[in-house]
């Protein structure tokens, strides 16, 4: 590429693509392969530097999906970060960690990029077994403030006991304005008192926490993030440090004034009171502003907090102007935008048909009302929103709170629907107990991603939801295969229950031709589709083997089941949709004339449904023959089927397993 060509700045590359066919031609990213090779350019080539991994982003992006526009808004301050600091020497701590792909590229990792969030490849998030520059692991946000003072304090630690050892460690916390809806984080700024060379970024790409006030406030936050300001602030403080007598008045007087100015004008009192000196706002595509700030930050004594302003989308102008759009995409066409199918189509899906029965239920019950965690496009509420505003709730990225929110509504008559991934859910597990099950309030829980999800990997796999509420008395837990059963369920959770219930679907739509199929075998046997249905054996005699599972693995259960009798060995089938409480299936299994009972279940199993029942069985004597295909372990990213594969859900090899038996 001409270097001429290469002046454009924050190029939208949708309009610009055809400057650059080939990566070859970047000719700065291509000679970094670790941070400091970074060091080697001069601060002007920075600029440069930034647009070629905007470039490398929106290419590689395209083609394997990912967060394109967290990191597209945090190039230039990864890249300042990188610069300034002294990885792996100095701690880098991403919250959430989508954002970190910036931080991938810088530290060795650029040449992987076409295995990004795929099976065996670079994880989306950081990751510590995967390099030593990732100093802490994440997927859900508000965790990087408590980390990164618990590392501050062990550096602080080591060198009280090895006074050798360098005082100039460095950690830094780098939070999005959004995790600030996290009270985790109040927590960790509530124990940050003394914590030595610990630095905290604000990475504000949508809300102000600080508030600007008009043209003055802009011109000092200019001024106050230059190198030159920096400079002649030193030399102030060394000047009145030099008056006899009362020199360190002088400047203990200046400071106060400053920082009653500053506090008037970016409201940092909240910061300061915690023992953070504030710095910022500074703009966040302004390589040398970052510098500034950066280094002065290192000057500092206490803990400082740095206020960055960023864009998220930065570069690509369908992203700047569709935030939620693009902050996780599947493939799509860097030119026309336009996204790739997946294979999750949202029209179809269980969350779309959530939202439509959401609404739906509301016309008629104007007592529901819906509650998110900062995810209404993810678990499609933003109908409900536009139709039924007065009733919607966003309580930010605070699922703890959301819970004892709905408790609230619940006690004062109304109906919560709280819908949820079940990757956060996990975060309101002490507020389940506590505050909803223990008080057996009508809160209804819509679960949404549960199972294995794909490329986002380990930290949002919805594998834990099963386990964790299987033994919280006064609840009642459905995992529906069909979008008829999960109506029905939300139904009777909302119009016919009078305490806690949960509703489970997988990421995706529902697989039809399955459940046609189980329908027109149901109408000839015995179950009730609400609770579960019970299909016998094709001979209708006594069976060798029953077939138990629930939600989306049902189909691959049924594949079993078809293929074994199939095979002249008879075997009926149990799909279960309500799976907690269990209690009525206990007679069905029992009775049963089957030797051997074979769980599939798509979820962890210590704790889950099948080791659940087999408890149970063993409880009163039933001597049969119990084997379980679950998952036991974390599991890495990937697409659903080599997930599958990748846990033993493959219909062949159960087939096989089971007959060996």
């Amino acid at each position: 590429m001409q270097e001429s060509k290469r002046k454009v700045k924050f190029s939208d590359f949708s309009k610009h693509f055809e400057l650059s066919e080939s990566l070859q031609y970047s000719k700065y990213l291509n000679n970094i392969n670790s941070p400091q090779d970074l060091k080697k350019l001069k601060s002007s080539e920075l600029i440069l530097l930034s647009e070629e991994i905007r470039e490398f982003l929106m290419r590689n992006i395209s083609q394997t999906g990912g967060h394109l526009g967290s990191n597209l808004g945090i190039v230039e301050l990864t890249v300042a970060l990188h610069y300034i600091f002294n990885s792996p020497f100095d701690k880098i701590i991403w919250d959430v960690g989508h954002q970190s792909y910036v931080h991938k590229i810088l530290t060795g990792r650029k040449d992987r990029f076409g295995e990004l969030r795929k099976l065996g490849g670079l994880s989306g998030f950081p990751k510590i077994g995967e390099s030593v520059h990732d100093a802490f692991g994440a997927g859900h946000s508000s965790t990087a403030l408590s980390a990164a003072i618990g590392i501050a304090k062990a550096n602080m630690l080591d060198r009280r006991d090895m006074p050798d050892i360098s005082d100039d460690k460095y950690t830094i916390a780098v939070v999005g304005d959004g995790s600030f809806t996290g009270g985790l984080v109040y927590e960790a700024l509530n124990n940050s008192k003394n914590c030595k060379n610990l630095i905290v970024i604000l990475n504000d790409n949508e809300m102000s926490i600080s508030r600007n006030v008009g043209t003055m406030a802009d011109y000092l936050a200019n001024i106050r993030t230059t190198k030159k300001y920096y400079k002649l602030r030193h030399k102030t403080k060394n000047v009145l440090s030099s008056v006899p007598f009362i020199g360190k008045s002088l400047v203990k007087i200046s400071q106060r004034v400053v920082r009653l100015l500053r506090r008037s004008l970016y409201n940092a009192t909240f910061f300061e009171q915690v023992g953070f000196d504030f710095l910022g706002p500074v703009d966040g595509h302004d390589i040398n502003k970052l510098l500034a700030v950066l280094n002065e930050a290192k000057t500092r004594e206490n803990p400082v907090f740095i206020h960055v302003k960023t864009q998220k989308g930065k570069g690509y102008e369908k992203a700047e102007q569709s935030s939620a759009e693009y902050h996780s995409v599947g493939r799509f066409d860097i030119k026309t935008g336009i996204l790739q199918s997946d294979g999750n189509n949202k029209i179809n899906s269980f969350s779309a048909n959530f939202g439509s029965k959401i609404c739906e239920s509301a016309k008629k019950n104007k007592k529901i009302c819906a509650i998110t965690a900062a995810m209404t496009e993810g678990t499609e509420l933003c109908r409900f929103r536009k139709e039924y505003g007065d009733r919607f709730f966003d309580v930010g990225i605070a699922e703890e709170h959301a819970a004892v929110f709905a408790a609230g509504l619940a006690v004062s008559g109304y109906i919560p629907v709280f819908a949820v991934y079940s990757t956060f859910l996990q975060r309101s597990y002490d507020y389940i107990v506590h505050d909803i099950a223990l008080q057996n309030l009508h809160v209804v829980f819509c679960v949404d991603r549960t199972g294995l999800i794909g490329e986002d990997g380990a930290t949002h796999h919805g594998i834990f939801d099963v386990a964790f509420l299987n033994h919280i008395p006064n609840i009642t837990v459905f995992s529906p295969s069909s979008y008829d059963e999960f109506n029905k369920s939300f139904d009777f959770a909302v119009n016919q229950l009078n305490s806690p219930v949960f509703i489970r679907y997988p990421k995706g739509g529902e697989d039809k031709d399955f459940n046609k199929k189980l329908f027109d075998l149901n109408n000839h046997n015995t179950g009730n589709n609400l609770d579960y249905i019970y299909i016998k054996n094709k001979k209708n005699s006594e069976s060798k083997f029953l077939i138990v599972s629930y939600g989306r693995i049902s189909k691959i259960a049924f594949e079993v089941y078809s293929k074994l009798n199939n095979n002249n060995i008879n075997a009926d089938f149990l799909k279960l949709n309500k799976i907690k409480p269990t209690d009525y299936i206990f007679p069905e299994i029992k009775s049963s004339k089957a030797e051997n009972i074979i769980f599939i279940e798509e979820s962890i199993e210590c704790g889950g449904i099948s080791e659940y029942v087999s408890s149970y069985l063993k409880k009163v004597n039933c001597n049969k023959k119990i084997k379980i295909f679950a998952i036991d372990n974390f599991i890495e990213q990937g697409t659903t089927e080599q997930l599958f594969e990748l846990c033993g859900f493959n219909p062949e090899k159960i087939y096989k397993t089971i007959i060996e038996m």
